[in-house]
This record gives structure tokens, C-alpha cells and sequence, in this order.
């Protein structure tokens, strides 16, 4: 089975309001072997909701509604269920007596508009909110011959979790035919999405019966793989055996097959290593550190360093000789290599890392362009220099820097 999940409310159409409803619903849809398929927003407009529920019971076979079951007059959730299902509403007095009750326990006088949220769409089961005022509602039937269920949520985080967990997961299990949906996460670092594709495509395109998406940003390419079967164990041998041919083409450029981020990656490497980390930042300005830093448990490789953003705190902190900042200028080869060795020696640390650059939008020159970024990784066996021209605004620089330095380390002591 499928399902399309119809997230409600003018509010989730701005740009001050994110709809994160639907990613719990949609992990706990995954669990019970069910694929999402669509996800919508729709504004409080009851012709437009109508349409969108119309829709959505032609193609899923599980619709959830979240949102639109208070008591104000943009609240159409249940209208606009009821009309496209072509059912009446009535009132159910055990809604009324239990809002009647939380308004008196609370020596609070209920306005009428609170009747709203007890009317009920014909032949639906009640879902009782514990934590609001707005139940939830439930309903079973068919449409061109398929199964349907038809589920209202209130919006609010706190109660559709609630209400979902303890009243819809038993209600759905009991509905849906067993099946299993595995995934594995596939992190790729610096390299083009255009590339990746051309490699893996021949490979994931004979795996028909698992699903996969390419999704590419912030210097890294993400493989998504699903797939669906009777049992975990054989969607996951399925998944599993498509990672395995894609780690075989891709080899080293793969960081992670199991979701962790480049800088855990990192982090375990080292601690594998037993080895330590200091840098020396210039256009990152402490980025790399902070992203080092995020890591639980990282003051057991991560000495230190310093933001050396003026040509005399490289001196002073990194001990670049001032003259080499001079004949090459700060964003350059030979100045970065000395950053690097200068703040390894400084923190006695197993390896320094050494970034500057251009991160602009100004200050870029015909022969240093913004973007223009020099890396050095410095260890016992020497220094490594990469010069890289990252395209973009300031803050995508900055991110790619640092998310080159991280693949450098990596690399390094993988």
C-alpha cells in the first residue's frame, strides 16, 4: 500500500512556517512497509482542499490530513473531507460533553465556535485528543476497487504524534498487508552529481526492484536507496547487495554507507589512528573547527587551533615567516603549506590542517578570483597542498572549503 500525506494551513505556504508533520509521519509509515508517494500543502481554501482530497483518494490508498480541525472559520479540514467523499457531518454529543468538561475544568466559558470540532464525518471512528481539542477522525472504504483509509490529524506537533502512536500505528497494522522497507545512505564527497550518476547509473539500473534517488548539494552527493519486499531481510539483502556494487565502482570516494556526516567519518579515523588534528583558519573563520567540534566525543582527537584571519596572526599563532606572506601574499601555496606545519608544530598535534582563500563577494583580484581556496595537510611524511575554485556566494565557499579539508583529512588517514 501507499500514501499521500495533505499537510493544511495558509501558514506552511510562507516563508516563516515548515511543515516537519509529515517526516514523523512518514518514518512511521516506512516502518509498517508503506512508501509515501505524494506529499501537499493546501491553504485554508475549502474548494481547493476539496480538490486536493479528490485527488488524493484516486491514486493512494492511505490519505492523512494534518491540520484544519479547529474551531475558527479558515478550520475546513472536515468539510472538505466530507464533500469530496460526498458525506454528511453530524455532531457528536460525546465530543460536545468532553469539550464542555475540559472548558469547565479549566472555569473557562466555551465559545460556540468550539462545537466546530465535534462535527464528525459520517461512518468515521472518533480518535480522542487527549492533548487538544480537536479529535481526530478515521475512515474506511473503497474506491475503484481498491481498499482506502482516510485519517485526520490536528496539527499541532505535540497531539498528532500523540494521537498517531497510541491510536492510528495498532488501526493500520491491522490494515495494511505485511511488508518491510529497507534503506541504506550513501555519502559521497567532492565530486560533481553529473559524474556520479554517469558511474552508478549502469549499476543501479539493474536493480529495478530497489529504488533509487541522487540528490547532490554542500560538496556532497547523497545515493538513497529503497527498496520493498514480504520481509527485512529480503529487502535489506537487496539494498545491500546494490551498495556493495556501487562501493566496488565509486571505491574511496564513498565516506559513508550507514548516514554518518564527513566530520564523524573523520573523527572515528582518527580515533582509529590514535591521532591528533590541529588547523589554522583563515576564510573558513572557524568553520571546519565547529564542524570537528559538533562531534560528541571529539576532545579526543581535536586539540585545537586558531582563526588566523590577519596576516599577522598567521605569523603570530601559525608561524608563517612574515616574508612569505609578503612575496606570495596570504592566499596562496606556500603561505597555506606554512599555516598547516606551523600550527601542527604549535599544538603538537599528529597533523595540521591550514586553510585560506577568497570567500568574497569582494576581494578578489584577476589572479586570486573569489573562490579561490588553498588547503594544506601537514604530517610526519609531509604537507599535502590542494588548490580548489569553489563557485558561489560567500557562505558556499566557506562550506566547501571546509568540506574539502575534511575529505583531505579523510583521505589521509582512512
Amino acid at each position: 500500500m501507499n500514501a499521500e500525506i495533505i499537510a493544511i494551513g495558509s501558514e506552511l505556504l510562507t516563508p516563516f512556517r515548515q511543515d516537519t508533520n509529515s517526516l514523523y509521519l512518514t518514518e512511521k509509515l516506512n516502518q509498517l512497509g508503506v512508501e509515501v508517494i505524494f506529499k501537499t500543502i493546501v491553504g485554508d481554501n475549502r474548494q481547493h482542499l476539496t480538490a486536493a482530497a479528490r485527488l488524493a483518494i484516486s491514486r493512494a490508498d492511505i490519505i492523512i490530513f494534518m491540520g484544519g480541525l479547529g474551531p475558527t472559520e479558515d478550520d475546513l479540514t472536515r468539510e472538505a473531507v466530507a464533500e469530496a467523499l460526498e458525506l454528511k457531518l453530524h455532531r457528536d454529543p460525546e465530543i460536545v460533553r468532553s469539550l464542555e468538561q475540559r472548558f469547565a475544568a479549566r472555569k473557562m466559558k466555551m465559545s460556540a465556535n468550539n462545537l466546530k470540532q465535534a462535527e464528525v464525518i459520517a461512518g468515521a471512528i472518533v480518535l480522542p485528543n487527549p492533548n487538544g481539542t480537536a479529535p481526530g477522525q478515521w475512515l474506511t472504504g473503497s474506491s475503484d476497487g481498491r481498499q482506502k483509509i482516510i485519517v485526520l490529524l490536528p496539527g499541532p506537533p505535540h497531539e498528532l504524534k500523540a494521537l498517531f502512536e497510541k491510536q492510528c500505528m495498532d488501526l493500520l497494522r491491522a490494515k495494511v498487508p505485511q511488508q518491510f522497507i529497507a534503506t541504506r545512505t550513501l555519502k559521497i564527497a567532492m565530486m560533481a552529481e553529473s559524474q556520479c550518476d554517469a558511474r552508478i547509473a549502469p549499476i543501479y539500473n539493474r536493480f529495478v526492484d530497489v529504488q533509487t534517488t541522487v540528490l547532490a548539494g554542500a560538496g556532497e552527493i547523497q545515493v538513497h536507496l529503497k527498496s520493498r519486499s514480504h520481509s527485512l531481510e529480503a529487502a535489506q539483502e537487496r539494498v545491500d547487495q546494490l551498495v556493495e556494487k556501487i562501493e566496488e565502482e565509486l571505491d574511496d570516494l564513498v565516506f559513508s554507507d550507514n548516514g554518518d556526516s564527513l566530520e564523524q567519518i573523520v573523527g572515528y579515523y582518527l580515533q582509529m589512528r590514535n591521532a591528533t588534528l590541529a588547523v589554522a583558519e583563515s576564510c573558513t573563520g572557524g568553520l571546519l573547527s565547529e564542524r570537528i567540534t559538533s562531534v560528541s566525543g571529539s576532545s579526543r582527537y581535536f586539540l585545537g587551533g586558531a582563526v588566523v584571519y590577519s596576516n599577522k596572526l598567521k605569523t603570530k599563532f601559525a608561524a608563517v615567516p612574515p616574508d612569505l606572506i609578503k612575496k606570495y601574499g596570504a592566499v596562496s601555496a606556500e603561505v597555506v603549506k606554512a599555516m598547516a606545519e606551523g600550527i601542527r608544530q604549535r599544538c603538537g598535534a599528529t597533523f595540521g590542517v591550514g586553510i585560506t582563500g577568497v570567500a568574497g563577494p569582494t576581494g578578489g583580484t584577476p589572479d586570486k578570483p573569489v573562490g579561490l581556496v588553498f588547503h594544506a595537510l601537514a604530517g610526519d611524511r609531509g604537507t599535502e597542498v590542494i588548490e580548489r575554485n569553489f563557485p558561489g556566494d560567500r557562505k558556499r565557499i566557506r562550506w566547501f572549503a571546509a568540506q574539502q579539508a575534511l575529505d583531505m583529512i579523510r583521505r589521509k588517514v582512512m
